[in-house]
């Protein structure tokens, strides 16, 4: 492909959910993956740096917008409330435009964050966090009709911590769930015919296989189903001139136990549970838990999903609050607390001006978070090896006063937990693997230099240099940096300066309808996230 001094006017980016570098770096090179490889040899490759934290619901928003979380809105899977409560976060909350914003005709499949549907000049199809397909998760909405029809029990997602005992049965579900997924593109495909500038579709399936399975043979009989796919792509985008981005949102490793954050902030004295007093009091004195309730439902064919979904979330939240638990949100005493951690790694120090049972005051925010941070850097292993990594929100978040004020993570073999525990270090349970900062990029087009290394290319690089590929300008408030290594030097994207535009920022005034609450399992436990 080099020699080309003609751009593509359309580029396609095919999501691969936590695909880690070093495994598509060696089994290409060991001839496993072919495509895979002939993406690297007639194109650009390397590593994608994810968000802090390396999460779903950071990283592709980052990637369809190229800025960071303080500017796309999106922080988690549950946004924080001042009165301690959550909801989820939906397309609703996205404040940036995304690329099939700025682009179209435009079409774009499974990615997660996406639910509603927004009205596009094109298609989609919303990903994760679709509460289910019972309700309208296709725009326009005959396709929906259209992959009722030609995709007999199409699904968003596995319920996967149901197959922890099953992995062979896990197995088959997740290879069944490939063929639907690649079935809707194909859908979407036939849908675009010749007239598109934009396709976006995510498979989010190795993230799920990688959780419960981190077996390399098992691993690489999945990823060869990815590089069939990955080929098929390759031709679609080379009979329609365009240029295709490979990406995934993170990577992914082996952990070996959990590290319960609120526990070591419990043990510092910055967090106190609530008493089990009044309601919960008397509950706790006759067995009664959030697990016993739980299970007698399950006994007799009730889930808490069905539950979520039935009864409004604010009637869920009240009931929740007097069930004992070890819950990050309901068992803990905020009148006392100085500081806690909320969904995937954001701590939040419980200040007088953002919560409503706040006890710290602004001026003492500064002092209080660095003696925090201390504490987490503090906690070690038995080898003396640090369980954690921490970072500043200020720093991660500079345009967001609202952001988290650290961001925890775990480090290496250990995964940071937010739910309560007696504890630091917990046993893994049913999950084998989870998240890396890590992720893949690959590119490969009319104008794209092959072979090229790619070296320090970040989740928000990828919309500027795939707008500036295809000869479109480049939001002004861009975090990212157009990737000029991948371009080959004799094609005009190559040299041609990055033109610039300024984009309105997204105002969304519309709920989302209540009955949303069971996505991901939303409140397992009439309530908890864990």
């Amino acid at each position: 492909m080099s020699g080309s001094t003609t751009p593509s006017e359309r580029a396609f980016v095919l999501g691969l959910d936590g695909v880690p570098w070093r495994l598509i770096e060696r089994w290409s090179d060991e001839g496993e993956l072919p495509n895979f490889a002939r993406m690297r040899e007639e194109g650009a490759s390397g590593t994608l740096d994810s968000t802090r934290p390396p999460t779903t619901p950071l990283a592709w928003p980052s990637i369809a917008t190229g800025v960071w979380p303080d500017k796309h809105g999106i922080y988690g899977f549950q946004n924080l409330s001042s009165e301690y409560s959550h909801e989820m976060y939906t397309s609703q909350d996205l404040a940036q435009p995304a690329l099939w914003d700025q682009l179209g005709p435009a079409h774009v499949g499974n990615v997660p964050m996406t639910y509603p549907a927004r009205e596009i000049d094109g298609t989609m199809v919303t990903g994760m966090m679709t509460p289910s397909t019972d309700r309208e998760f296709a725009h326009p909405p005959d396709l929906q009709d259209e992959i009722d029809s030609r995709i007999p029990d199409y699904d968003i997602s596995l319920d996967y911590p149901e197959y922890a005992d099953r992995l062979d049965d896990f197995e088959v579900a997740v290879d069944d769930m490939l063929a639907k997924r690649r079935e809707l593109m194909r859908t979407q495909m036939d849908r675009a015919g010749d007239d598109w500038q934009l396709f976006f579709f995510v498979y989010t399936a190795p993230d799920r296989f990688q959780h419960l399975i981190w077996d390399m043979d098992r691993l690489l009989a999945h990823y060869k189903k990815l590089d069939e796919i990955l080929g098929e792509v390759m031709d679609y985008t080379d009979d329609h001139d365009a240029d295709l981005y490979v990406v995934s949102d993170h990577g992914f490793g082996p952990i070996e136990e959990l590290v319960y954050v609120n526990r070591i902030l419990e043990q510092e004295g910055y967090l106190f549970r609530r008493e089990d007093d009044g309601t919960r009091g008397a509950l706790a004195s006759l067995g009664i838990s959030r697990d016993a309730i739980t299970g007698a439902l399950n006994r007799v064919g009730i889930t808490e999903e069905t539950l979520v979904q039935s009864l409004p979330r604010r009637l869920v939240d009240s009931v929740a609050e007097q069930i004992p638990g070890d819950h990050a949100l309901y068992d803990v005493d905020y009148d006392r607390t100085v500081a806690f951690v909320h969904d995937t790694g954001n701590c939040y120090i419980n200040d007088t001006e953002r919560f409503d049972s706040g006890v710290v005051s602004p001026s003492e925010v500064p002092q209080v978070k660095a003696d925090i941070r201390a504490a987490f850097e503090s906690a070690t292993d038995d080898d003396g090896e640090a369980l954690l990594e921490v970072h500043d929100g200020d720093e991660l978040f500079p345009t967001d006063e609202d952001s988290p004020d650290l961001v925890v993570g775990g480090r290496g073999v250990y995964e940071s937990r937010s739910g309560m525990a007696d504890e630091v270090l917990g046993d893994t349970g049913t999950y084998d693997a989870s998240h890396r900062s890590e992720g893949i990029v690959l590119c490969r087009g009319p104008s794209i230099a092959p072979g090229a290394e790619l070296r320090g290319a970040r989740v928000v690089d990828v919309a500027p240099t795939l707008l500036h590929g295809i000869g479109e300008p480049v939001p002004e408030n861009a975090d990212g940096r157009v990737l000029f290594d991948a371009f080959d030097e004799a094609g005009t994207p190559a040299r041609t300066k990055v033109e610039r535009t300024t984009l309105t920022r997204i105002e969304n005034d519309e709920e989302v309808d209540e009955d949303f609450d069971d996505v991901e399992d939303r409140l397992k436990g009439l309530g908890y996230m864990e």
